[in-house]
């Protein structure tokens, strides 16, 4: 099914982010615990195959990218802020990989969904570049938004669900405890 935005009353007043920084399991459990952020979907943009599954995804075939769509209330956390931690969370300078995921569905792509999203992501890039903070340069994607397709029910929620799992414990408890000790004061009690 085919999401462009969010529709029910409880989203209204609200904004969205659809960010692709590898796999998107990891980007959720770091949304999910971001004070601000109202809802998180992992699912698939930046493609041509309408309607893809997981299965078709992960060929790299279809030219969709792992992306987590952020729902948050920007009266308590900007997409600036959104886009800080993004930027903090995911190496932005590997081509079309994160750690031992390797594939176009795992580049780095920020899917904005204004003029003024367009503007933050590439000022944000801007600054980091002159930043020097990383040895190479960001790589990361900076294109309109078209369509979103949420994943299938068993990788929604993934690490809550499963933080026992080997992949959760080697990349994303790592990656979730760093986040967290960065960004402590920006965590839902």
């Amino acid at each position: 099914m085919e999401q462009e935005t969010k529709s029910d009353r409880r989203f209204e007043g609200l904004e969205v982010a659809t960010l692709a920084g590898g796999c998107f399991w990891c980007l959720e459990a770091v949304y999910d615990d971001l004070k601000g952020v109202v809802d998180v979907v992992s699912g698939f943009s930046g493609g041509n195959t309408p309607n893809p599954t997981y299965n078709q995804v992960v060929t790299g075939m279809t030219g969709h990218a792992e992306v987590v769509q952020v729902t948050f209330d920007p009266q308590e956390i900007s997409y600036r802020e959104i886009l800080e931690v993004f930027f903090s969370i995911h190496n932005p300078t590997t081509l079309n990989r994160q750690g031992p995921d390797i594939g176009t569905q795992y580049r780095s792509a920020i899917f904005y969904h204004s003029p003024e999203q367009k503007a933050a992501a590439e000022g944000i890039i801007q600054e980091l570049e002159s930043e020097k903070i990383w040895d190479n340069p960001i790589v990361t994607q900076v294109t309109p938004f078209e369509a979103f397709y949420p994943a299938e029910d068993y990788h929604q929620e993934y690490y809550a669900r499963n933080p026992g799992a080997g992949y959760c414990q080697v990349i994303i408890a790592p990656k979730l405890a760093k986040f967290r000790k960065k960004y402590l004061e920006k965590l839902k009690s």
